[in-house]
């Protein structure tokens, strides 16, 4: 008996043991994944700069960042200027609206700049990675499996007294509430956004305020530009500068900012990815971004233009579709959350966290809504529609009484409330 209790003995302590060196040679080789992932996000900086906000910024030769490190970009030639062709960048702030606001800034300009060759990049961090559903999909919106499919029936504007029309404005977890143009051959889009600091509710929710052109069979190539606040991705609940780009309907392709390969920065004074300010008070300043995309029209680049600078671009070769013309444009807000369509409902607000009306001073808006078409010119889109996933939750209002400047109007509860459980 005695020498059966000592085997078990025995036995229990050898699986004890292997397993508690399994598991320390598992948490090596997590740490060595994120010490390579760390190394591959952060290249060698020339000059590093701490914001006051906590980010710390890298000033990064401009041809050794890392979207260079994308296997389609492995011979790709830094493009540093748009194309002559491209005459749509001193038009990006539309005339007919003349603001006198000073420009809205990044955190981090007020501690230092970067030398001229280099270019800003926001530090990663372990811990922003230690957050991350996986290290796999790190940057990325999560991905839906369970798409829905949005019909424009009676509400929408059929196109030449036409059949309305079938397109994937939504997905199963994520709300958005948008003003759309579709059609064939865009060449890109701008929008004057105004800038807020929405509550956000839960660690993985995420709320944005953006402009989105897209290409493609189910308009699943996209690029996207605005701000927003993401807690899971930057850590923190600051109002951000980002970009997104996908290729495949936000499947395995594409990110946020600068955290996969893809998006080349060309400007020393712009961060991707860095907070600003100030920020819109209920009735109070409204502060507001110009957000501008556009294809040049030489080398099918999508170039990302803030506030008339030019700030870089995705390269056509990450495109099928896109890397020739758009036939979908959204201006408007996005939520993603877990608890989207069930009760109880995320308390995630869009925008300023208030209802599209009553308007101005209350609600977020963009205005000087505009599409670039085939010759190049910035015009208003020949007719929009709007769209929201929930109309209790998140609304819409297109403003057309001031011709001058029309806007549209969007946003969402600052809480639960009765409409919206």
């Amino acid at each position: 008996m005695e020498k059966i209790i000592s085997m078990i003995f025995l036995a229990t302590v050898v699986f004890v043991f292997n397993d508690g060196v399994q598991g320390k040679a598992n948490d090596r080789e997590t740490l060595s994944e994120i010490d390579r992932k760390l190394k591959a996000l952060n290249k060698p900086a020339v000059k590093s700069i701490m914001s006051e906000d906590g980010d710390i910024i890298d000033c990064v030769d401009i041809y050794k960042q890392p979207s260079l490190d994308h296997p389609a970009l492995r011979n790709h030639t830094v493009q540093v200027l748009p194309s002559p062709l491209s005459y749509c960048w001193t038009l990006s702030v539309d005339k007919t609206y003349k603001s006198d606001r000073p420009v809205v800034t990044q955190t981090w300009q007020k501690s230092g700049t970067c030398p001229k060759g280099t270019v800003p990049i926001r530090r990663i961090r372990k811990e922003d990675l230690l957050r991350a559903a996986s290290l796999e999909h790190f940057g990325r919106k999560p991905y839906t499996t369970k798409p829905k499919e949005a019909t424009h029936k009676s509400k929408f504007i059929n196109i030449n007294d036409t059949t309305p029309i079938t397109i994937n404005l939504s997905t199963f977890n994520r709300s958005n509430a948008v003003l759309f143009t579709t059609g064939n051959n865009y060449f890109g889009a701008q929008g004057d956004i105004n800038v807020w600091n929405p509550h956000v509710d839960r660690e993985e929710d995420y709320t944005t305020a953006q402009t989105w052109v897209r290409g493609g069979p189910d308009h699943a190539e996209s690029v996207e530009a605005g701000w927003t606040v993401n807690p899971k991705l930057y850590g923190d609940i600051r109002t951000r500068l980002f970009v997104y780009w996908t290729a495949d309907g936000y499947g395995q392709t594409g990110c946020f900012d600068l955290t996969c390969a893809g998006f080349i920065n060309t400007n020393t004074d712009f961060t991707i990815g860095g907070s600003f300010g100030p920020i819109s008070t209920f009735l109070g300043p409204q502060w507001q971004i110009n957000v501008l995309l556009q294809r040049d029209p030489q080398t099918g680049n999508w170039w990302f233009v803030y506030q008339t600078y030019v700030v870089g671009y995705w390269p056509a070769s990450l495109f099928s579709s896109l890397k020739d013309s758009a036939n979908l444009v959204e201006w408007g807000g996005e939520v993603y959350s877990e608890a989207l369509r069930i009760t109880p409902h995320t308390r995630t607000a869009m925008g300023s966290g208030e209802m599209a009306y009553p308007l101005y001073g209350c609600a977020c808006y963009i205005r000087n809504v505009r599409i670039i078409d085939i010759y190049l010119q910035l015009k208003y889109p020949e007719w929009v529609g709007t769209w929201t996933d929930e109309d209790h939750c998140y609304n819409v209002y297109n403003d057309l009484i001031d011709y001058d400047v029309p806007s549209f109007f969007f946003g969402g509860t600052p809480g639960r409330y009765p409409n919206c459980q």
